[in-house]
């Protein structure tokens, strides 16, 4: 059994994460055994059709082979650290690894819909000055188990009400930074022997990663890509995101044009609103020109604010007229209704606040 590297000063590995692995990479591991490649099948019928996550309970698994498994795999690798649930319906996790890194996952309840935003980084690397998911900068990447993990949680939350109908790498990380693992992690959501969600209802959010989005589009899934836009020049982009030194709008609007091609996919420009600096019906009209030069719709999101960060929500008007620009201009847009303002709703927050006085709220167990 591939087991994976140690998370403690032992020498002994630490169990092989299952949620890692695809039945194909749990039959060939079973077959060191001699256990026939159904099994595996079985396995992985348990832990996303049954969402059971002790080996003990998998009762048509022999004994000896429960035994084996219960030794060298593990289904789940966190513990939940803190939970939150809001007023609205909105559940944040904080999960905490082996290794004693922390991300967060939320569950957010909308009519019909059920949508996990998940994290795909512990911390993050852009170090967007109005976000606090940056603050520390990046501890290091998600393994695709972990990703998926985060999503087979947030799944298993929701199963009282039919389980998630959406899901959103839009917490921590930059999914695109961590390429391989996102995908893989994708492919497990998206797979029907796995969490089974359909392509269509997966978003992967990027702050411009014009390589990446390019070899996105080669996957030929049929996922959203959404571009965390946020301003509709060059100058003020730059000083919102520093990452945006790397990259023009330009490059930007050639890579989502690629997308689309290969995709047949809209691409989602994601534009956070921020009270008195990117808010202006100016900056508007700016943004409608930015957005008829691709196949594209604009999601605006009112700020929520960050404590010890200098920025502010923006009032409900100059929302409404930025909305009004864009429609008039003929972009589709929407509103984002904010959630768990009640709660730490930004991205970050939770695990900020553990971190940093290490309040750990009652969870439920496993």
């Amino acid at each position: 059994m591939v087991q994976s590297e140690p998370t403690d000063k032992s020498n002994a590995p630490a169990p092989t994460h299952l949620l890692s692995l695809t039945p194909d990479e749990l039959a060939t591991c079973l077959a060191e055994w001699n256990e026939p490649r159904y099994r595996a099948d079985q396995v992985f019928d348990w832990v996303y059709r049954k969402h059971e996550v002790h080996i003990a309970a998998m009762t048509n698994l022999g004994k000896v082979l429960r035994g084996r498994l219960e030794a060298s795999v593990r289904v789940l690798e966190s513990e939940v650290a803190a939970e939150q649930r809001s007023e609205d319906g909105t559940a944040k996790m904080l999960l905490r690894w082996p290794d004693g890194a922390t991300s967060e996952c939320v569950v957010i309840p909308d009519g019909d819909r059920r949508t996990a935003c998940i994290s795909s980084q512990v911390g993050c690397p852009v170090g967007c000055v109005f976000c606090a998911s940056g603050l520390g900068g990046l501890q290091r990447q998600l393994t695709a188990g972990q990703i998926v993990e985060q999503a087979y949680r947030a799944n298993r939350l929701a199963l009282d009400v039919g389980g998630l109908t959406n899901l959103v790498f839009m917490g921590l990380g930059e999914p695109l930074g961590n390429y391989e693992a996102t995908i893989k992690a994708v492919r497990t959501i998206n797979a029907s022997w796995g969490i089974g969600l359909g392509a269509r209802k997966i978003t992967v959010s990027t702050v411009g990663l014009p390589t990446q989005m390019r070899r996105l589009a080669d996957e030929a899934i049929q996922i959203t890509l959404a571009l965390s836009l946020h301003a509709p020049n060059d100058d003020l982009r730059r000083q919102l995101i520093p990452w945006a030194q790397r990259v023009s709008i330009d490059e930007l609007v050639d890579a989502c044009r690629y997308y689309f091609d290969g995709t047949g996919r809209e691409v989602t420009l994601e534009y956070i609103v921020l009270g008195g600096v990117n808010d202006s019906a100016a900056l508007a009209r700016d943004l409608v020109n930015v957005a008829r030069r691709m196949r594209c719709n604009v999601n605006l999101i009112a700020y929520n604010p960050v404590p010890g960060l200098p920025y502010d929500r923006p009032s409900d008007g100059a929302v409404q007229e930025f909305l009004s620009v864009l429609r008039h201009g003929g972009i589709n847009t929407h509103v984002r209704r904010s959630r768990g303002l009640d709660i730490d709703a930004a991205c970050g927050q939770l695990r900020r606040r553990d971190r940093d006085d290490r309040v750990t709220i009652n969870a439920p167990t496993t």
